[in-house]
Order: C-alpha cells, then sequence, then structure tokens
C-alpha cells in the first residue's frame, strides 16, 4: 500500500511504525474471511482491510477523527485473527492499537461514553475496587431489567453467582517446591481475575511447586496495562506495565529468575510486546528483558516433565483464547498438555474464531459480543463435553455466562489430574 506521511509525522515512533504496517498490506483481503465483525455485520469497514483504509487515511490527514471512522474501529476485538491469516505479515495490533491512541486524544466522545471509559479505567484494573463493584452490581441484579443502556446492563450481567473470597496467595511471597528446585518464576497475579476467580491462580501454583518450581510473587506488580491499553489510554497502560517491569526486574536482580508465568492469555500477548509499548524510552531494554522471559502457563507445562497419564472418561473440549493463538501463536500447548494428563479433548468448528469476551469489548459492544457469544457457545456444545477448557479469564467470564456446561481453565484441570483438589467449579457437575 502506498502511503503519504510527511517527514515531521514520521520522526513520531508511532507513525512511522504505522506506515512500515500500512506499507505491507496488499490489499488481498484474506483477513476478511476470519474477522468476526465482518462475518457478523457484512461491512467492508468492519473488516481489518476496511478499517486499514480508515486508520490510513485519518493518521495521513492529521485530521480529527469523525463519528465514522471512530464507530468501525471501535467495533474491531483486536481477536488478530486476520494477523494469523495475513500472508503479508501486517502488524494490524501495533495499527490498530495507535488508531485508538490518536483517537483517544483528539475525538471528544459523548459524555455518557467518556464517562464509562474512565469508570472502566478506574475499576477493572483495581482487584479491590473491582470486587466492591462486582458486590454493589450483585446486589443491584434483581433490577437490572429497569436500566435502559444496554452497556450497563452487560456490567451487571457479568457479575458472577458467587464472588470469591480473596485469596492470601496472592499476596507478595514466595512458594517453595517440595522436591528438587528446577526453575524461579515469577507468576503474575493479574487483576480482574483475582477478583474473579482465586482458583487459577491457586492451582497455578501448586502445578509449579509439584514440578519443581519455586514461585515469587513479586512486590508491586499489578494490572498488566491491556484494559486501558485497548481503549487508547496509553499513558495509564505504560503507567502500569512499568511497575510490572520494575517489580519483575527487581526479582531479577536478586540473581535468579527463569521466566515470567502468565495464565491469563490476554494479559501475556500484552507483556510479550512491552518492547514495543517502551520503544524509544529509557525502560525499552528491561522490557525486552522481562519480555523474553515471559511465558503462558502452557509453555512452562510443556518443558516441565509431567507424567503420561492413562486415558479418563472425561471428555474436554478446548477453546483457544485469540490472545493466545492468534496473539501469541500457541495452539497445541495446552491440548498437548490436557491430552498427556488423560483427558480426551476436542475442538469446536471454527475454532479460530472470537467469543466476543476481548476484554472491555463485551461491555462496550453487547450487541456484537452477545452474537459471537452465541456462536461460540453453540458450536463448543455441538461437541456434548462434560468441561470446557480455556486459557484466559475473559473467555471463561463469557462463555460461563451463556451455557450450563463447566468452563475450567486448563491449569485447573492439569492440577487434578496430577494430584490437586477437583476444581470447585466441578462440584456436583461429574
Amino acid at each position: 500500500m502506498q502511503t503519504f506521511f510527511e517527514k515531521d509525522q514520521l520522526a513520531d515512533l508511532d507513525f512511522k511504525r504505522s506506515n512500515e504496517i500500512l506499507r505491507a498490506c496488499v490489499h488481498c483481503g484474506f483477513c476478511t474471511a476470519t474477522c468476526p465483525t465482518y462475518q457478523v455485520l457484512g461491512d467492508e469497514l468492519d473488516s481489518p482491510r476496511g478499517r486499514i483504509y480508515l486508520i490510513k487515511e485519518m493518521l495521513e490527514s492529521g485530521r480529527k477523527p469523525d463519528k465514522k471512522t471512530v464507530t468501525h474501529i471501535d467495533r474491531c476485538l483486536s481477536c488478530l485473527a486476520c494477523m494469523t491469516t495475513c500472508p503479508s505479515g501486517v502488524h494490524y495490533m501495533h495499527l490498530v492499537d495507535h488508531a485508538r491512541a490518536y483517537i483517544e486524544d483528539n475525538y471528544k466522545r459523548p459524555l455518557d461514553e467518556r464517562f464509562l471509559r474512565w469508570l472502566l479505567s478506574r475499576i477493572l484494573p483495581y482487584p479491590m475496587r473491582f470486587r466492591i463493584a462486582l458486590i454493589l452490581a450483585k446486589i443491584a441484579k434483581p433490577f437490572s431489567w429497569l436500566i435502559p443502556d444496554a452497556r450497563l446492563k452487560a456490567m451487571i450481567k457479568m457479575v458472577p453467582q458467587k464472588i470469591p473470597p480473596i485469596s492470601l496467595n496472592d499476596d507478595p511471597q514466595s512458594f517453595f517446591p517440595d522436591n528438587l528446585n528446577k526453575m524461579r518464576v515469577a507468576l503474575m497475579t493479574g487483576c480482574a481475575q483475582r477478583a474473579l476467580d482465586t482458583d487459577i491462580n491457586d492451582a497455578t501454583i501448586r502445578v509449579l511447586n509439584r514440578f519443581g518450581c519455586e514461585v515469587v510473587i513479586a512486590e508491586g506488580q499489578g494490572c498488566c496495562g491491556s484494559l486501558s491499553h485497548h481503549m487508547g489510554k496509553k499513558n495509564d497502560a505504560k503507567s502500569a506495565a512499568l511497575k510490572n517491569l520494575n517489580a519483575w526486574y527487581s526479582e531479577l536482580s536478586k540473581g535468579r529468575l527463569d521466566a515470567v508465568i502468565i495464565n491469563t492469555s490476554g494479559c501475556g500477548t500484552t507483556v510479550k510486546d512491552y518492547p514495543h509499548m517502551f520503544k524509544g524510552t529509557e525502560h525499552e531494554e528491561k522490557a525486552k528483558i522481562i519480555a523474553s522471559l515471559t511465558k503462558d502457563i502452557s509453555e512452562i507445562l510443556a518443558e516441565l516433565e509431567l507424567p503420561v497419564l492413562e486415558e479418563k472418561q472425561t471428555h474436554v473440549v478446548y477453546h483457544s483464547a485469540c490472545s493466545l493463538q492468534h496473539g501469541q501463536q500457541i495452539s497445541n500447548f495446552p491440548k498437548d498438555i490436557l491430552k498427556q494428563c488423560g483427558y480426551r479433548i476436542s475442538e469446536p468448528k471454527n475454532s479460530h474464531l472470537c467469543c466476543g469476551s476481548a476484554g472491555t469489548y463485551n461491555l462496550l459492544q453487547p450487541k456484537i459480543s452477545d452474537e459471537l457469544k452465541n456462536r461460540k457457545v453453540q458450536s463448543l456444545e455441538a461437541k456434548k463435553p462434560d468441561i470446557i477448557a480455556a486459557g484466559n479469564i475473559g473467555c471463561m467470564m463469557q462463555i460461563a455466562s451463556s451455557t450450563n456446561t463447566p468452563v475450567v481453565h486448563t491449569v485447573e484441570l492439569v492440577d487434578w489430574a496430577t494430584g490437586g483438589p477437583k476444581p470447585t467449579k466441578l462440584n456436583g457437575r461429574l
């Protein structure tokens, strides 16, 4: 694609990167075949190719974004299926993130939208605030039919039936293995996950300890920054990311840190992209070091010597989170590990398509999100599984809201198969 940016624009690193990405696009349209919003809406401007044209025109002209451009970019899930499909290697993620930040800086949204986005950025990344919000939303749930705004209804709808108690395992500390200490790893405990499902981190710690890893919960870590980042709030995202860099680098400076483990794939995609977030800053080298150590929990389990267990009758259908299969290009590790642990594994039809969660997308675009969720749940249930497994808390909450089949994190199933307790989500279900 031919571009016409001015020299002063290209002096900005974000514009320079966007120019590189735009020039890689050859208009082939392969991306439209795997774009969830294009499949639902059928509008070229709601496909990656259409959005690329809108972004190019907006950035090149340097104009203030118009409502039409903002609408179509807001509808993007950032599922990144287009990046997996693209034969030209167009890095759509960096382009759409730049567009969102540009919109945030140059477009004045309606008051209700500004308030909603501000509210999400001030609650979701903070576990205690989020926990309080969940409690208040649970009280309001019986009266949700009185609320006219579909987005507020979606927020109340996401509240789980049971809000888990606070887990002390999320506090800064170290957990030592019973046997040979093979690795010393830092576990990112996350933000929303700490309020929605504390079992995931607990199971992760048990599994890593069981197979020889010392697990460190670093002082000062928190939200990865993705929730703010995908709303275009780049300063909030960098502030959150820098806290993590400093926390993990402090553990590294103590002499040994073999990996930073992440069990929420949405966070993992963002942390692995920290070098781009901090490109051209004094923190770039630190970001490169931490990103090189960052691994999804499935990656580290593939390295450890897990036993090969006899196949059970338990049928697990595996939902591959977009942030894992497209963002991190990890597809086989989770399935292989579950098979190794004795589960019968299958995948749904069109497993490459998004479930509609996508961070805050299910709260900001509830209509499209619900359509994608219904399609995903239908394809999962068609396999008639005993359990649905996933590696991302957002996907788990999204899918669980519309199915009676228990939705369990991959690491919880590994924990159960290798000597840990039965996941609480399966109590009375299997």
